[in-house]
């Protein structure tokens, strides 16, 4: 076990972080742990954020990740509202933004990412969004609430995750709504196109509006309210309030001013780690949106910045700090709830990867599954309104199999019996 009294740091509020510190308390870990958050709530979830929470669906405390009573009676010291500026290596040490330092034995970065900015006029204007923080989302959530009872309009920049998820709350909530996305369809380098045309038609079948192969250009507005949304194909779409809903970017700039190893900006960026989340630096770790870990069973450095990936590699880092042998192989997941669709995706799939989208049941009924494959061996897959098959599609990713592509697209086939 690890000397009681050593300090392990853990800088980050999200879920990586605060599962991390569980996870060190857990395992018998007796030194101090110190979580530092820079946002003044405690650590919470952030699916929510765009999915029941903005719904109104979900209570504001529904997002903690632990009541606020539990770090005091778990002895982890958490500071909030307090950033971390900056990491001193030789000394061991972090820098907060009060001036005060707080030495460490280990340290666990999990800064997370940050939502991407729309680098043109009209930003500044007060009906511009971005969904990222819990105050994000509170703000959104009446924005939304307000378009919806005077049939506002809500022009979204981008239609990945998170777009189509606001687009799907803002429908609810009756707002009138357009997507503008310069790739051909939703989720171009997530799914592809032929099933992000699947995506079209649902948001479609509920009145949404997409301006493909196109970008916004400037945010019009007057009195410093949004009036409309210009694109670069000369087009105007009006407007009461924006979303910027173009990406995130991981928190980098930390770890890079302390000289560790960062990941190929051209492949999503991050903080370089190896299987066991370890930095350059033998005593720093990272974990969460912001790590870029080395996959053993891609034999490819990820970034994965969905839920289960901070769920799990928070622990997995934990572990690590505490001298366990660990491997962080798990095959990325996330999910997703838009109107009454309700999907998983597992694997890792981008463009250029697979040569194949084989159908697994009723496309047009939304009840089906989507495979990705490469010469056969199944890359990723993604189960919509099918339940209770998350695990034999990883296990078919995992294991590398190549089933017969007829008898898996054949429902009466159980996944089961076509791993390897």
């Amino acid at each position: 076990m690890v000397d009681a009294d050593q300090t392990f740091v853990i800088v980050g509020g999200g879920l990586a972080g605060a599962k991390a510190a569980e996870t060190l308390r857990a395992e018998g870990f007796t030194g101090r742990v110190i979580l530092i958050c820079d946002e003044r709530d405690h650590p919470y979830e952030r699916p929510p954020l765009s999915k029941g929470y903005l719904l109104g669906k979900e209570e504001r405390e529904s997002v903690f990740v632990h009541e606020a009573a539990w770090y005091a009676q778990a002895d982890v010291e958490l500071h909030l509202g307090l950033p971390a500026v900056a990491i001193d290596r030789d000394a061991k040490a972090v820098r907060l933004g009060d001036g005060t330092t707080v030495r460490y034995d280990k340290l666990l970065l999990a800064t997370g990412a940050e939502p991407r900015r729309l680098d043109i006029p009209g930003t500044e204007l007060a009906g511009v969004h971005h969904l990222r923080r819990l105050a994000h989302a509170e703000r959104l959530r009446g924005v939304l609430a307000s378009l919806g009872r005077d049939n506002g309009h809500l022009v979204i920049a981008g239609a990945g995750w998170i777009g189509l998820e606001v687009a799907a709350a803002a429908r609810e909530y009756g707002a009138e709504v357009t997507v503008v996305e310069p790739e051909p369809t939703p989720l171009h380098a997530v799914v592809g196109p032929e099933v992000g045309r699947l995506f079209a038609d649902l948001h479609r079948d509920h009145g949404v509006r997409f301006h493909f192969g196109a970008r916004l250009t400037e945010i019009t507005g007057q009195d410093g309210m949004v009036l409309a949304a210009r694109t670069d194909d000369g087009d105007e779409h009006p407007a009461h309030d924006v979303l910027a809903a173009i990406g995130a970017a991981p928190r980098t700039a930390l770890a890079e001013a302390a000289g560790l190893a960062l990941a190929d900006r051209t492949h999503g960026g991050g903080i370089a780690v190896d299987a066991s989340l370890r930095t350059s630096d033998p005593d720093i770790f990272a974990a969460g949106d912001v790590a870029a870990a080395q996959h053993p069973l891609y034999e490819h450095r990820l970034r994965v910045e969905h839920w289960a990936n901070a769920l799990n590699s928070g622990p997995a880092a934990a572990r690590a700090m505490l001298g366990q042998e660990v491997t962080y192989d798990r095959v990325p997941y996330f999910f997703s709830d838009q109107y009454d669709v309700g999907l998983e995706f597992s694997g890792w799939a981008p463009p250029g990867a697979y040569d194949q989208v084989l159908i697994r049941g009723d496309a047009g009924k939304r009840e089906f599954i989507a495979f990705w494959l490469a010469d056969g061996r199944v890359l990723a897959g993604m189960n919509v309104n099918v339940w209770d098959v998350t695990d034999p599609i990883q296990q078919l990713i995992r294991t590398g199999a190549r089933p017969a592509p007829e008898k898996l697209a054949d429902p009466s086939v159980p996944l089961t019996s076509l791993i390897e």
